[in-house]
């Protein structure tokens, strides 16, 4: 019998190309995303699609249901769902900075309230969060982004010190840049959150020449490998990351961080 996999956000970028990878990989794929219409191609090369609101409890719930309604059991979840609301923290609203954590951190635990029953029943399961680097490292203008990814690593983190001993594991992939929608999105979000006069505008063009600078990164197969790996590892790691230069950045945010701001702000000049 195939494995079952549900994944999150699947309607571009790495959530696609895992969704595609998984299936090749012989898994039952189940996934949704908000914009149905980027999911039809998928449907047509055997990929169980539906509409899906991270945010919305009635959405998530038709999901598992489906699931297990045509399944019986589920063999892994991955949390991928996910955007960055970049702007400066003085001008970001209020209600942006709290949908950014709606998607990116409660919609997380949301859908994962309702499928750790069925793993904990199971007695075996695998939770793959997809965070960011910027769970550790930071840059201007992100800062919204950056607290819903180091939140979601300590989340993660204490799911796994809870669920372990019913043969669950909860883990975490943190990608850098990728050649995807992604970078075009969060700075697209930062001049939409600049006010009128916003002493914060030249940021933009900073912060954009930064993404040019650090590269394009992963293509999204590239990091659909990356989340089979974590999915499928017989002892799983705590973190994944995609290349050496993505761990690099981290250790030195962490071990050196008078030194990593430093290069920041070198960069960002």
């Amino acid at each position: 019998m195939a494995k079952v996999v549900i994944i999150t956000g699947i309607s571009s970028g790495m959530g696609r190309a895992a969704a595609l990878y998984f299936q090749k990989q012989g898994f039952a794929v189940y996934g949704g995303a908000r914009r149905v219409e980027r999911l039809v191609d998928l449907q047509e090369q055997g990929i169980h699609t539906q509409k899906l609101d991270v945010t919305d409890k009635l959405s998530i719930r038709g999901l598992v249901d489906h699931v297990m309604s045509e399944e019986g059991n589920i063999d892994v979840l991955i949390n991928n769902a996910g955007y960055g609301e970049y702007g400066p923290l003085e001008e970001v609203p209020i209600e942006n900075a709290k949908r950014q954590f709606d998607v990116n951190l409660f919609g997380i635990d949301q859908i994962t309230q309702l499928v750790l029953p069925v793993m904990r029943h199971q007695g075996f399961g695998r939770i793959v969060n997809i965070s960011s680097i910027a769970g550790d490292v930071y840059s201007p203008l992100g800062g919204w982004y950056h607290a819903t990814k180091a939140g979601l690593n300590m989340w993660s983190d204490v799911l796994d010190s809870e669920v372990h001993k019913f043969g669950i594991r909860s883990v975490v992939v943190q990608p850098g840049l990728t050649k995807s929608e992604w970078s075009q999105i969060a700075l697209d979000n930062a001049r939409k959150n600049l006010l009128d006069d916003s002493p914060y505008t030249d940021l933009v063009g900073k912060l954009e020449n930064l993404f040019g600078k650090i590269g394009s990164g992963a293509t999204s197969e590239d990091l659909a490998k990356v989340f089979y790996a974590a999915a499928t590892d017989v002892r799983p790691k705590r973190r994944y990351y995609h290349s050496i230069m993505d761990h690099g950045m981290v250790m030195v945010a962490r071990t050196m961080p008078n030194t990593y701001r430093a290069v920041l702000n070198r960069l960002m000049k």
